[in-house]
């Protein structure tokens, strides 16, 4: 399994920040592969990595709740629609939509093909019938073009 950056950072972040750490931070970026500057920068976005979050569970609500309009589950092109017809109407971009239903597991259940009609295809699965009567034809001769 590969981490990503920010799980890097996160393991960097608690080994530093343990008592009587004598580790340095370069040494566990150039460990870790990534970069200092990297690590600092994801030091100081906290705060917006945080109201992203906040964020996206208020959208996540509202998706939510245009995802179990009427009883039935949508996709994101039905949340999308549903969205623009509240009022008031909610903009949000159908990418957001489709990131924010993957990050909270929120699927839309695909149909599923009809069992009778797979149980009918099973049954005539073996259409070729055997050759029972075994006529074997061949071609003696070449035939004639008749020309009219």
């Amino acid at each position: 399994m590969m981490m990503s950056t920010s799980d890097k950072f996160e393991i960097i972040h608690e080994a530093l920040s343990q008592e009587n750490s004598l580790l340095c931070v370069t040494h566990l970026c150039d460990i870790a592969g990534v970069s200092r500057s990297g690590y600092y920068r994801w030091v100081g976005a906290v705060e917006t990595r945080e109201e992203r979050e906040r964020k996206d569970q208020d959208d996540f609500e509202k998706i939510l709740i245009a995802f179990n309009h009427r009883g039935y589950s949508k996709g994101a092109r039905g949340v999308h629609m549903n969205l623009l017809h509240q009022d008031p109407p909610v903009r949000m971009n159908l990418k957001k939509i489709r990131r924010l239903m993957s990050k909270y597991n929120l699927y839309c259940p695909i149909r599923r093909p009809n069992p009778y009609r797979r149980m009918a295809k099973s049954v005539k699965s073996n259409n070729v019938a055997d050759n029972i009567v075994n006529r074997e034809f061949k071609k003696r001769w070449p035939t004639k073009c008749i020309a009219y």
